[in-house]
This record gives structure tokens, sequence and C-alpha cells, in this order.
């Protein structure tokens, strides 16, 4: 593949110089939202990424997701799991490419293959002692530059891509995530005043 007329560094030098002289600028926003059309449908959802550097050009796109049947899931679309380890192959990917355009490195070929191992029994509350998550992350990337590479700008281009990598770094040291719930349950349609009366606090049961 050739190298494009329009190069990283083109773009990236006044983005370098503006985040060392204003570093608040550096701070960017991800923002994605489900718009899943049917709430009785406990297998598909719907998200919609959303363009907030610039709001008034949406990107027009959603991304329809199913369910693992490990978990009871129809296996008929991609699923949240699927998409975790799509964004870590693309982000590597865009990575390596960006990094070999800094470097003036020419790909032959690239393809980065991410492969993630889930016990579900962490999500299925079978077993406490199972972690509810992926248990293991393999990132597999194969790289070939045009023949006369030196092999330095190879490795060059492998160790900073696997610095750089936004979503594999937050991966693998963890990111702080908050979770607000905003729950408004639905008043009942004939509330039974008994069970207002009944309503006092005592501990749950076992």
């Amino acid at each position: 593949m050739g190298l494009e007329q329009t190069s990283v560094a083109t773009r990236q030098a006044p983005l370098r110089q503006r985040y060392s002289e204003l570093p608040a600028e550096a701070m960017i926003t991800k923002r994605v939202r489900t718009t899943t059309p049917n709430l009785r449908d406990p297998f598909h959802s719907t998200v919609c990424p959303q363009n907030v550097a610039h709001p008034q050009t949406p990107y027009g796109i959603e991304w329809s997701l199913g369910v693992d049947e490990a978990v009871g899931g129809l296996h008929d679309s991609p699923n949240p799991g699927d998409m975790l380890c799509a964004a870590l192959a693309a982000c590597l990917e865009g990575t390596v490419l960006m990094i070999a355009n800094l470097l003036r490195i020419e790909l032959e070929e690239l393809n980065v293959e991410v492969t993630g191992q889930v016990d579900v029994r962490g999500a299925l509350a079978i077993d406490p002692s199972v972690p509810v998550g992926f248990q293991t992350i393999a990132t597999n990337v194969r790289i070939r530059a045009v023949a006369g590479t030196p092999s330095r700008l190879v490795d060059q281009l492998c160790a900073a891509s696997e610095r750089l990598c936004i979503d594999l770094q937050s991966l693998r040291h963890g990111v702080n995530v908050e979770v607000a719930f905003d729950a408004d349950p639905a008043a009942p349609l004939h509330p039974d005043p008994s069970e207002q009366v009944g309503k006092v606090s005592a501990p749950l049961s076992a």
C-alpha cells in the first residue's frame, strides 16, 4: 500500500504544538448511546456512536448487537464482547498505520487478530470465585514491510504501536468506570394500601 500524500506528521504538527501550549485541549470525549427500538426483546440492542467533536455532522450509523448463546442469547449478531475485541483490533491497526506513516515505512501486509476468552460462570452468577469479564485477551499482529525496509525501523514500529495504542493501554492498565443509574420505577396501576402499610424496613432474607 502506498504512502498517502497527506502525511500524519503534517496533520499532527499543529496539534502537538497546540496541546503543548494548551494541555486542557488534549482531553477529548468519546460517547455512544443505546437506541434500542424494542425494549421487550432481551436478545438484541442498538448503539449509536456520537460525533462529540462535530455534533452538527452526526456519523449517521448504528450498530446492531446480539447476545452470545453462552449466556442464553440467540448468537445471531455480533455481541458486545465481539465489539470490545473489534475496538482493540481497530485501534491497534490504526496506531500501526499512523506510526508507519510517521516513520515512512511502506507496508505490504497488516493484519490484527484479537481473541478474548470469557468464563461465563461469573456473568451467570454460578460461581462467585469466577470474576465477571474477560479472563484473557490475546492480540496477534502480522506486519510485513516492503523489501529493503531496515529491521530496526520495523522493530521501532512494533514497540511504538504497542506503547501508544489507546485501547490496548486502557485494557492493560484499567480505567476508572463510573456507573450512574437514573431509575424511575413505574407506579402500580392500582396501588394496594396494604402493600404501602407493609413497607417497613426489614433485613433482606438470605
